[in-house]
């Protein structure tokens, strides 16, 4: 007789913040009096991290502590930020830090300490290369997820949380010299050895302006010139009304209104995320300038109203004025691009089903309120994004934001699409 296989309520692919959040409140949803909803997760990383290339000890978050993993779906949780503070022994002294801004090092230890609690429903070094439909009769009734090692999961419903990848301009190619901002601490040792004479850094916003500040720091006899186009470094727009735009109600509204408004709204409160910097860093990095300009050793060099039109392998740029068109050669031990991220299309790791996810008139994935694909029928369950829905639900897909809101509405889309009575046959595991 074949063995059972087993099926679960739910895949995760990835195991990010995002899915994580899943993970807790499946947890606590478990925990509760209603049916266990069965969950496992799959993560290429040998275990959890998020940004570990940019977790810059002197960084903050830019999103209140508050906008955890839980506290916007369940304050009472045992997974809150507060909590593992308690737990760190930390708490009195961050009140007394008056301050709702935690370092970004300290949220990722709170990121860590929640993901090692619902460990026994990951499985880390674990990269999944293919998801397969299972058919019963014409319908596709499951999706067999298989992975790296092997091994294959069913499920009823994905939930692809695979995070964003770092984007270089087009015909740019990373190297030895030429690398994205992602990867900066796991390069600076390596520049130590290097005796580095300069630096080039391209891009406007935070991590841009983190970027530039950290090597000025960390490299005392280097050059560090920050190429943008912009007259200067913006800053973030957090003012409180603005910052409305990140609230949960904003997703439905955004969600339910036309093209034309969501393109304005994207326009209006761009630089409450992108291309925007703290106004402190903007300080500091000013002060640098002056003071340099002052002591006659000036090595912070901002190149602004300006691109680069030409990077070599070998770290040579020009750099070209927008105004005037001037040009001018920098022969740089690195060139940093800091020009953000993009999210992953999750149709090729779909296979034959890719096709059968439907599209807007530009070519974008069309995606429900409650974060669930639109198919072609005959899918019997849910394919669920976390990220990339930034065209559909607005601002917040990407962010940590509205990730605990979020992830509550996925898994009550779950619950409350759930066959009422499973079909002869089925064979589910608990996953906890």
């Amino acid at each position: 007789m074949a063995a059972e296989v087993p099926i679960y309520d739910i895949v995760g692919v990835g195991f990010g913040p995002s899915n994580l959040a899943l993970a807790i409140a499946l947890a606590e949803h478990n925990a509760g009096p209603g049916e266990p909803v069965t969950a496992h997760f799959l993560e290429r990383q040998p275990r959890f991290g998020w940004h570990r290339g940019m977790l810059i000890d002197t960084a903050t978050m830019q999103v209140s502590f508050l906008k955890d993993l839980v506290t916007m779906r369940n304050p009472t949780s045992e997974f809150s930020f507060l909590n593992y503070l308690h737990a760190a022994g930390r708490l009195v002294d961050f009140i007394n830090h008056k301050n709702l801004f935690p370092l970004r090092v300290e949220f990722h230890d709170y990121f860590e300490w929640a993901a090692a609690k619902v460990d026994d429903v990951v499985s880390y070094g674990t990269e999944v290369v293919a998801v397969k439909p299972v058919y019963d009769g014409a319908e596709v009734a499951y999706f067999d997820v298989e992975a790296s090692d092997g091994s294959s999961l069913r499920a009823r419903n994905l939930v692809v949380g695979t995070g964003l990848r770092p984007q270089l301009p087009e015909g740019v190619t990373a190297g030895d010299r030429i690398w994205h901002n992602s990867e900066l601490l796991f390069r600076v040792d390596a520049l130590r050895d290097r005796d580095p004479k300069r630096f080039v850094v391209v891009g406007a916003g935070q991590s841009a302006a983190e970027v530039a500040a950290l090597l000025h720091d960390e490299f005392p006899r280097a050059e560090v010139c920050a190429v943008f186009a912009r007259y200067g470094y913006s800053p973030a727009d957090d003012s409180s009304f603005a910052n409305r735009i990140f609230d949960p109600d904003a997703v439905d509204q955004f969600y339910r209104a036309g093209e034309p408004v969501k393109d304005r709204l994207m326009r209006y409160h761009g630089a409450t995320n992108y291309s925007a910097v703290d106004v402190d860093l903007i300080d500091e990095l000013y002060r640098r300038t002056y003071r340099e300009k002052v002591v006659g050793v000036e090595r912070l060099r901002l190149f602004n109203v300006s691109r680069p039109v030409e990077v070599t392998a070998a770290g040579t740029v020009t750099v070209e004025s927008l105004t005037t068109g001037e040009r001018t050669t920098l022969e740089a031990d690195a060139v940093v691009y800091a020009t953000g991220y993009r999210p992953a299309d999750p149709t090729p790791l779909l296979g034959e089903l890719g096709p059968r996810c439907l599209r807007d008139d530009e070519g974008r994935l069309r995606v429900e309120r409650d974060y669930r694909l639109t198919t072609e029928p005959p899918l019997r369950g849910g394919i669920y994004l976390q990220g990339g829905t930034e065209h559909t639900h607005g601002i917040t897909s990407s962010l940590l934001s509205n990730t605990a809101v979020r992830v509550g509405e996925i898994l009550q889309s779950v619950v409350d699409r759930r066959l009422v009575e499973a079909p002869e046959g089925e064979y589910a595991v608990s996953a906890r």
